[in-house]
């Protein structure tokens, strides 16, 4: 489940901020930020995006004003960031976040090591 929270605009709108975990990196996580109608559709808008298991109950972690700021002033109104702690990380587009994983950053299931059996 998804930590996170969310701010009501004075327009009726809502700014949506989740931390999900990383594609393509174990332990990762990122704190998206969705600008939405309300909070339903801000879900439906990362669900579409292929992030299905977004869910948000409660608002533990609720957008912070500089978080609200930048979603606001991006035309999509959907950004991400590796390190919500950092200011100095910029905010990235969610294309960024969503591009297919290269032959390095894939997932893989970690083996434990076993040592070569010698003939003998």
């Amino acid at each position: 489940m998804a930590e996170g929270g969310y701010a009501r605009q004075p327009d009726g709108s809502v700014v949506v901020a989740l931390s999900l975990p990383r594609p393509c990196s174990e332990g990762t996580r990122v704190r998206v930020l969705v600008h939405a109608a309300n909070r339903p559709r801000a879900l439906t808008r990362l669900r579409n995006l292929g992030m299905r298991a977004v869910y948000l109950r409660g608002n533990g972690q609720p957008p912070t004003p500089d978080e609200v700021t930048a979603v606001l002033h991006h035309p999509e109104g959907l950004v991400w960031r590796a390190a919500p702690d950092d200011d100095t990380e910029s905010w990235h587009p969610i294309a960024a976040l969503l591009r297919p994983c290269t032959p390095r950053q894939r997932c893989a299931p970690s083996l434990p090591e076993v040592a070569p059996v010698l003939p003998g």
